[in-house]
């Protein structure tokens, strides 16, 4: 049975995929620089034969070819780039750079589509048609490394008639995964916002004009784009992280500088938003005597799942894994560059659990104690190269 020769498969690659997810956690990098990581996915590529080009600079598309006939065409995507966090110490895997981390799983996602490859090399007699390798550069930061490779013809030459993707969930159980159809993740957008006003004196309100008080007004207004703009039935969310008055216990100063994020599930409101909060805190500013200069750094589009593939995807995992480790997913506030390639072709994006609660591996992804049960490299490795050849009509 196929099930039963990729799993055999899984078992005998395992432990090389745990070296390399071990070798590329110890050596992270940072968006749109990973030189070092992408020499390396290079070298596994060329032990098996696998041909690829290189493209944003770091990022690297593999073909791989079944002998069988068949002209259907499959990619298959991992990110490659780390974050600038400090990771604890005390692993013998971690990091050698100070102040990067693997802290979001993309050494596992790396890692994993690498072992996947080993085993559709392998039983690449056994179907036809033409798997695309994608190693994204720089998915954590924008543009995303998603949009600059499909700006560079990723999705072309072949044409893929379908994308999967998979991401780590330290919230679910190693040997789950976790599925949902339809909207799946939000769009993301950077928000900078700057009220200039005039600083003077504390003990002399009436002879300034305060750009934190009408920082308040403008943050709790924007919040009515929210609760009465947004339909109720699109999650929607504005949220503000950083904001810098840089006066003192009674001085009152020249202006305000905030950032903040807004996300949701639908792009034609989410333009409409932007257009809402900008008019709203001008508005309110000049209103109050003060100017706003409100910058919308538009980011990711929402992540899409489509029925077909993702139910065909969900069902593989049932046959692989069983049905009680495979969950339905809620939807995720969070984003993710995948969304470009949802939003130009068929895509599933599921979950790949990486927790152990027994273990005390919960910690959750962008913290410096993120960490994976790494048995879950058997489950992702198996489950990518088991579906990817259902989709190819393997039986």
């Amino acid at each position: 049975m196929l099930k039963d020769k990729v799993h055999q498969l899984a078992e005998a690659y395992f432990n090389d995929v745990v070296e390399m997810r071990r070798h590329l956690h110890r050596n992270p990098e940072l968006s749109f620089e990973e030189y070092q990581t992408a020499a390396f996915v290079k070298t596994q590529l060329d032990k098996l034969g696998i041909p690829y080009q290189v493209m944003a600079s770091t990022g690297i598309v593999a073909l791989l070819k079944g002998e069988q006939r068949g002209d259907k065409v499959l990619a298959l995507r991992a990110d490659m780039d780390a974050l600038p966090i400090q990771e604890v110490e005390g692993r013998s895997y971690g990091s050698q750079n100070s102040g990067v981390m693997h802290a979001c799983g993309h050494d596992v996602h790396t890692s994993s589509l690498l072992g996947a490859a080993r085993i559709l090399h392998t039983l690449r007699s056994e179907f036809g048609g033409t798997i695309k390798l994608i190693f994204q550069p720089g998915e954590e930061k924008l543009p995303g490394g998603a949009s600059i490779m499909i700006n560079e013809g990723v999705l072309q030459n072949p044409e893929p008639t379908g994308i999967i993707g998979q991401h780590v969930m330290p919230f679910i159980e190693t040997g789950k995964v976790g599925f949902r159809s339809g909207k799946y993740m939000a769009s993301c957008d950077e928000l900078f916002m700057t009220i200039k006003g005039k600083g003077g004196h504390g003990a002399h309100p009436h002879q300034n004009i305060d750009p934190i008080a009408i920082a308040a007004q403008i943050i709790t207004a924007l919040q009515q784009i929210v609760s009465r703009n947004a339909d109720p039935r699109t999650p929607t969310v504005l949220s503000w992280g950083k904001i810098i008055g840089n006066g003192a216990t009674n001085i009152i100063p020249e202006q305000v500088y905030l950032e903040g994020t807004f996300r949701t599930f639908d792009e034609e409101w989410r333009a409409n938003a932007h257009t809402l909060m900008i008019k709203m805190a001008e508005g309110i500013a000049q209103s109050m005597g003060a100017s706003c200069d409100f910058e919308v750094r538009k980011g990711y589009p929402y992540l899409v799942n489509e029925a077909k593939i993702t139910e065909s995807a969900r069902n593989c995992a049932i046959e692989y894994l069983g049905e009680e480790n495979v969950e339905e997913l809620d939807i995720w506030p969070a984003a993710e560059d995948f969304s470009y390639y949802s939003q130009a072709v068929s895509a599933c994006f599921y979950r790949l659990g990486t927790g152990n609660k027994l273990l005390g591996i919960n910690s959750a992804v962008h913290t410096p104690t993120f960490d994976i049960d790494e048995k879950a490299l058997l489950t992702s490795i198996g489950l990518m190269a088991f579906i990817t050849l259902r989709q190819l009509g393997v039986e």
